[in-house]
């Protein structure tokens, strides 16, 4: 009897483990923990580099796709990732937090702001560099799926608004980095391609206006339309975001597809792709490293624009939006609140790294292929410890005084 009480008690805490919030954000540091010691461990630095590296390919007929397992990380199963952030968007722009004018400025504003100031401060600090210059938009995106990590660690002690504002921000961050992508660093765009994504997004339009419901024909007209935008020659993952603000919120019975779209994907992302993804793109290699490297001009610049430049972007954006009146601070926040989101909205880590690798793709900068290595450490390591201790000042606690002890949860199907 009492090895059954304790086998309960013991599953029960393991069920609260897996439904806890910072479950997530531990995953994520664990994955990129993991991927970080692999990289700093001689017997396992090449078997690391090689898995990342192999090859899978999928073929129908003449036709297919031969990609390295980063890249079908990062392009495929981030797609997902960017499908369930879009839904997530979508009801709460229709029905949710985000469905006044004054709600969706806020963190419109704070994206514009957290983008322009980290590339003139990176442009200011590169000014003697020319063939540097083509890196500004580095410091400009936000990697979402750690920032929102890094939230989540904080458990229920933060504002659910709070938690909206910077889902929707770090979204739209990164959705202006793809066009970015797309207007200054695709060197080759495939009209037919492009051409052929349209039609698959016309499809859904009218799947969408005849109240059709079923999963698999929005997968299927997805699919194609992520082929089509990966050999198109823009960012893949804009695909998963196009496609959810595609698919109908209600059945034509009424019922909520979205939530029960999200509630299907939620643990595959939560427990997979998300772990999946900061290990593949969390190894960096600290061989080597110098406090000269460090604080060359490329590496400088990128830090300042990232620990600097989107923590004061992002506050102006807010106070400016705030005080004319065109916006009003989410629910049960300060300002202290909005220190630490703009803080974490300066965790660039993969988007930032991508960038650059497109921003000096058949360029010669003049730091060395070490020194970018460097920059990877630099964004990965100072910019978080530097951001980690300003949210610990910042408080991100509700205030006890307007916000109960147990909120109520975002959504089933919130993504971290």
């Amino acid at each position: 009897m009492s090895s059954s009480r304790d086998s309960r008690a013991a599953t029960s805490r393991l069920h609260g483990f897996i439904h806890h919030e910072a479950t997530a954000g531990l995953l994520l540091v664990a994955a990129a923990a993991v991927a970080i010691a692999a990289s700093n461990t001689e017997g396992l630095r090449q078997a690391y580099d090689s898995l990342l590296n192999l090859r899978l390919s999928v073929t129908l007929g003449s036709l297919g796709l031969s990609k390295p397992l980063l890249l079908w990380i990062n392009d495929g199963l981030m797609a997902i990732f960017f499908f369930l952030v879009g839904l997530e968007l979508k009801r709460e722009v229709l029905e949710g937090n985000l469905s006044s004018r004054d709600q969706i400025v806020l963190p419109a504003a704070a994206a514009v702001g957290g983008m322009a100031v980290p590339a003139l401060i990176y442009t200011w600090i590169a000014r003697g560099a020319p063939d540097l210059s083509a890196g500004w938009a580095i410091p400009a995106a936000t990697d979402i799926a750690f920032a929102l990590g890094a939230l989540s660690l904080l458990g229920n002690r933060v504002p659910i608004s709070l938690k909206v504002f910077l889902l929707t921000l770090a979204t739209l961050d990164d959705l202006g980095a793809i066009i970015v992508i797309a207007l200054f660093y695709t060197a080759k765009l495939s009209a037919l391609s492009l051409a052929l994504a349209c039609a698959g997004f016309i499809v859904l339009l009218a799947l969408n206006r005849a109240h059709a419901s079923r999963t698999a024909l929005y997968f299927f007209v997805g699919l194609f339309i992520w082929v089509c935008v990966l050999k198109s020659g823009i960012h893949a993952t804009l695909a998963g975001v196009g496609i959810a603000l595609l698919v109908p919120l209600k059945r034509k019975s009424g019922a909520d597809f979205v939530n029960e779209l999200e509630e299907g994907l939620h643990p595959y992302v939560k427990f997979l792709i998300l772990p999946l993804f900061a290990f593949a793109n969390a190894g960096v290699s600290m061989s080597g490293l110098s406090f000269a490297d460090v604080t060359a001009t490329l590496p400088l610049a990128i830090a300042a624009g990232l620990a600097l430049g989107k923590p004061i972007g992002i506050m102006l954006a807010i106070a400016l939006s705030v005080s004319m009146g065109v916006a009003r601070l989410p629910e049960n926040t300060g300002w202290m609140h909005m220190l630490g989101v703009s803080c974490l909205a300066g965790i660039g880590f993969t988007m930032s790294l991508f960038i650059g690798s497109l921003a000096f793709e058949g360029r010669s900068p003049s730091q060395s292929s070490e020194a970018w290595r460097d920059l990877r450490v630099v964004d990965f390591g100072f910019c978080r410890d530097f951001r980690a201790a300003l949210c610990g000042a910042a408080g991100l606690r509700p205030n006890n005084s307007s916000v109960s002890s147990t909120p109520k949860p975002l959504a089933p199907g919130f993504i971290i």
